[in-house]
């Protein structure tokens, strides 16, 4: 950030100028979902798995956290990937390469916690995997037996299978519909590993709501320690707001500061999956609006 000196000498003369942020590369992994690389030297320098960064488009949108997929400390970009859901995301889905952004902070949220468990596995459910995925990165580096599962509802929708199957000591793919992989959730593989007899260290869940809570259930009889990342509405990202709150044992936290990743097994989902919901007819006319109006642009 500085100051640029307008015509004139009144202290209003002064405006602040926010540096702009170019987008390297934007290419489609599946219908609607982007991954973006992002000029952003010191939080490329800086970030760790698990954090995150908070995106505006522009001057008047609103903050979008998303989780850092990867990082080029060489080149100075970090790696994110959005799946065009409301106003925000389709409109920074709309930018390709050469665009730029208003601005990204980051790196924001506590990292992932990484040790050497032992058989760990990382499971991302539909754009869950590019959370999932640094994490399994890290696990990896640490010196864990890697086991991940990618899960989406059909084939077209899998994402990031190479880079998982990079990284995996095993990998599986499953899809809800049998079009590719596994034909089942990500749960019922899971639970496959379990009755096989294999001792399973910690489990990673990434993915909607009823599908990290329906994980934390699995692995709740057999006390195997499991992590979830949060995504609660969130406007800051930096605990000012108070908008992100969950219940985590009984106890309010801040996922943009405290998390995003908890316990699974302490994890208020009812809470969770509740607050997501306060603001969907709003978020609804929203897109609605956003999309008239890049019909309209469209037909001129």
């Amino acid at each position: 950030m500085h100051l640029a000196r307008n015509s004139g000498k009144s202290p209003s003369s002064y405006k602040i100028e926010e540096p702009m942020h170019k987008i390297v590369s934007a290419i489609f992994l599946a219908e609607n979902i982007k991954k973006i690389e992002i000029e952003a030297p010191l939080i490329a320098k800086k970030r760790k798995a698990g954090q995150f960064v908070m995106i505006r488009v522009g001057e008047t949108s609103e903050r979008v956290p998303l989780t850092i997929a990867g990082s080029d400390p060489e080149k100075g970009t970090v790696t994110v990937i959005v799946q065009g859901m409301g106003k925000s995301t389709r409109e920074l889905n709309s930018k390709e390469a050469g665009d730029t952004i208003h601005d990204i902070v980051g790196p924001l949220g506590a990292p992932s916690h990484i040790e050497k468990f032992g058989t760990a596995i990382s499971i991302g459910g539909g754009l869950g995997a590019a959370i999932a995925y640094p994490t399994a990165v890290a696990l990896k580096e640490a010196g864990n037996y890697v086991i991940t599962i990618n899960g989406a509802r059909s084939k077209d929708l899998v994402i990031l299978e190479d880079e998982m199957n990079a990284v995996s000591d095993e990998a599986y793919i499953t899809t809800d519909d049998g079009t590719y992989g596994y034909h089942g959730f990500v749960t019922q593989k899971l639970q496959e590993l379990i009755d096989s007899g294999r001792t399973i260290d910690y489990v990673l869940a990434i993915g909607p709501i009823p599908m990290m809570r329906a994980v934390a259930e699995v692995t709740r009889p057999y006390h195997i320690k499991t992590i979830v990342s949060l995504n609660p509405i969130m406007v800051d990202g930096t605990g000012m707001c108070g908008g992100c709150r969950v219940t985590v044992d009984n106890q309010i936290k801040f996922a943009c500061v405290d998390g995003p990743e908890f316990d699974a097994h302490q994890v208020d989902f009812k809470n969770l999956s509740d607050r997501n919901k306060m603001y969907l007819p709003e978020e609804r006319q929203s897109a609605e609006a956003y999309t008239h109006k890049c019909n309209l642009l469209k037909q001129v």
